[in-house]
């Protein structure tokens, strides 16, 4: 009777033991899935502060334009058509820096955002680890225990044998 109890109760530890196995597979993979997006939001980050460098350098070559423009207008004040080219110049000039302006704060709230998202997901993959961590050790400790029962078995039946 005792036998039996001692082999259920290793069943019992080899099914948790399977459990455990299984459970910080699945663990490792959740980790790794949210490795790769962490990257992936990272990625996303670098172009976009790429994008807003850009676009930025774009403005100040614009203002830069514009004010050339604003010069030569002033200095050509005299000669109408061409002064109202120039208007017309510095009017396009100045809605390309609005739309400029507008793509800086879209590309800003973007990285805004993926910034948000990254520090999620790096918040996410440092709770996983450490449940994979738990289940770890729990496997560990399933893992003595079943070695520990398997012995005293072997004892017993060392026992029995020498009965």
């Amino acid at each position: 009777m005792a036998l039996e109890g001692i082999k259920a109760k290793l069943q019992q530890l080899r099914l948790e033991a399977d459990a455990s196995s299984t459970k910080v597979e699945e663990l490792t993979a959740k980790v790794k899935t949210l490795e790769q997006e962490n990257l992936a939001k990272e990625q996303e980050i670098t172009s976009l502060t790429h994008k807003n460098q850009t676009l930025e350098a774009d403005i100040e070559k614009l203002e830069g334009h514009h004010s050339d423009l604003k010069k030569e207008l002033d200095q050509t004040g005299h000669h109408g058509s061409q002064n109202e080219a120039l208007q017309r110049k510095i009017q396009i000039l100045e809605e390309e820096a609005e739309e400029t302006d507008k793509n800086i704060r879209e590309t800003n709230d973007k990285y805004r955002q993926a910034d948000v998202k990254a520090g999620h997901y790096e918040r996410k993959v440092q709770a996983l680890e450490s449940a994979r961590d738990q289940w770890e050790e729990k496997y560990e400790e399933m893992s003595k225990k079943y070695a520990q029962v398997k012995k005293e078995l072997e004892d017993f039946q060392l026992e029995i044998g020498n009965i």
